[in-house]
């Protein structure tokens, strides 16, 4: 369901393979898209030096999630996957089309792709959240008195 491209300087996949696989898992599950998708994990110097830099994006037309890692924690790396699968899966359910505008300041412009961020930033945030509760549930002891 997930091919994954580390086109990374720092091998970010390879380092991380076990958690990026376990998070696609429980990724694909919650969320419930139907179609594959590429991910790609990719270095870019200048954009990592810019403070607004892109993080990540999606392509709907190949279904191609690139996601940006030079000078990122980890974790950040995550939510901004989480965030594209999102995305990912509306196109999947028909809501995300090569007929929608995405040219920079779309989620301003249209109140269709307002929702539609609204809905990749709410659920992809939570996606992780529930993902890292659910990877320390066996840790924690919560003690009753």
């Amino acid at each position: 369901m997930h091919k994954i491209y580390d086109k990374s300087k720092k091998n970010i996949y390879k380092n991380h393979k076990e958690l990026v696989d376990r998070f696609l898992r429980y990724s694909h599950k919650r969320l419930g898209y139907d179609k594959p998708v590429e991910i790609h994990l990719v270095s870019d110097e200048v954009n990592g030096e810019d403070p607004l830099g892109l993080t990540g994006q999606y392509n709907f037309d190949k279904m191609i999630i690139t996601i940006f890692v030079d000078n990122r924690h980890f974790k950040d790396i995550l939510r901004s996957l989480a965030h594209e699968l999102v995305h990912h899966d509306q196109a999947c359910r028909g809501d995300l089309s090569s007929d929608d505008d995405v040219v920079a300041g779309y989620a301003q412009r249209d109140k269709k792709m307002r929702q539609l961020e609204r809905e990749a930033y709410l659920q992809g945030n939570l996606t992780l959240r529930d993902f890292e509760d659910t990877n320390y549930k066996d840790k924690i002891k919560i003690r009753i008195d």
